[in-house]
C-alpha cells in the first residue's frame, strides 16, 4: 500500500521566488494525497522559504547537481511510497483539479506510463512540446541554422504541429516541464541519465518508457509554462544542451537507429495531416 497518491519535484536553481511560489500554490489546491520535494542546487539556501507545511520536504544540495540528478533524489523515494510521481519545473502554474484529472486518467489507463497536458505561454497559445524522437540534423537545424530553406517545414513536423494539439496522442518523446508518471514505470526503466546535466534527459526517459508503456499527450487537461528557453541566450546552457545531444545520440545511436526510425513513421502516419 503506497503512503501517497502522488509525489511532486521540483528543481530549484536560484529561482525566482514569486515564479516558483505559483508553481507550488498549484500543487497546495490538490485533494490528492501528495508530497512535494523541494530539490534546492542553488549555492545558498535561502529558497527554504518556500516550505510550506509537512508536505513539502526541502532539500539542500549546495551545489548544482543538474536537472536529472536532482530530480532523481525524489524520484528514488517516489517508487517506494507514491502510486504517482510528478516532475515539475519551476515555471509551471495550473488550476484545480488538473493533478486530480490526470491521477484518474492514469488510474483508469494502466497501459499508460507517462502523461503530459497540453502546455500553455501564459497568454493561451499552445507550446509545441510533443516531438518526433530527435536526430542529430533536427537538433543541429534548430539550434544554429533555423534560417536555412525547408527548415520551418521539417520543424513542423518534428513538433507534430499539423496534429492540431487537440487529440490524445501517443508519443515517444514528451517535454521534461511536466512528466506526469507512473512509479511502477519508473522501477522498471530507470530515473534520468546523471551522465546528462540538463537538457533532453527528457527525450531519454521518455523514450525508456515508451518501450514499455504508452506516453501520452492528453490536452483534456491544460498547464501554463513561462517557458525561458534559457539555452538559447546563455553560452553555458548551450555547451549543457550540446553534452546532452552527445550523450543522447551515443547512447541510441547517431544516424543509424531503426527503432527511432520506426516510431517517427508510425507516428507521422497516424497524427499528421502529411507523412
Amino acid at each position: 500500500m503506497k503512503k501517497y497518491d502522488l509525489t511532486v519535484s521540483i528543481v530549484l536553481f536560484k529561482s525566482n521566488p514569486a515564479i516558483v511560489g505559483q508553481a507550488i500554490d498549484s500543487v497546495y489546491k490538490s485533494s490528492l494525497n501528495f508530497k512535494l520535494y523541494l530539490i534546492d542546487n542553488s549555492p545558498t539556501d535561502e529558497l527554504r522559504s518556500l516550505k510550506k507545511d509537512d508536505r513539502t520536504e526541502y532539500i539542500f544540495n549546495n551545489k548544482n547537481l543538474g536537472f536529472g540528478k536532482a530530480h532523481n533524489i525524489a524520484m528514488r523515494k517516489a517508487t517506494e511510497e507514491s502510486l504517482y510521481h510528478l516532475v515539475l519545473n519551476p515555471d509551471i502554474y495550473f488550476h484545480e483539479n488538473v493533478l486530480e484529472d490526470l491521477f484518474q486518467y492514469m488510474e483508469k489507463n494502466k497501459s499508460v506510463g507517462q502523461t503530459m497536458p497540453k502546455i500553455l505561454y501564459p497568454d493561451g497559445n499552445v507550446q509545441h512540446l510533443c516531438k518526433l524522437l530527435p536526430t542529430p540534423t533536427d537538433l543541429l537545424l534548430r539550434r544554429f541554422f533555423s534560417w536555412l530553406p525547408g527548415f520551418k517545414e521539417r520543424n513542423r513536423k518534428y513538433e507534430l504541429i499539423d496534429s492540431g494539439y487537440n487529440k490524445i496522442m501517443n508519443i515517444p518523446y514528451l517535454s521534461g516541464c511536466f512528466m506526469f508518471m507512473r512509479s511502477e514505470s519508473l522501477q522498471q526503466v530507470g530515473f534520468f541519465d546523471e551522465a546528462i546535466f540538463m537538457y533532453i534527459e527528457d527525450a531519454d526517459l521518455t523514450r525508456r518508457i515508451h518501450q514499455r508503456y504508452q506516453t501520452i499527450f492528453y490536452p483534456a487537461v491544460q498547464v501554463y509554462h513561462y517557458y525561458a528557453k534559457g539555452s538559447y541566450k546563455n553560452f553555458k546552457l548551450m555547451l549543457y544542451n550540446i553534452h546532452g545531444a552527445l550523450v543522447y545520440f551515443t547512447k541510441w545511436g547517431w544516424f543509424f537507429d531503426s527503432e527511432r526510425r520506426k516510431i517517427n513513421q508510425q507516428i507521422k502516419n497516424e497524427y499528421l495531416k502529411t507523412n
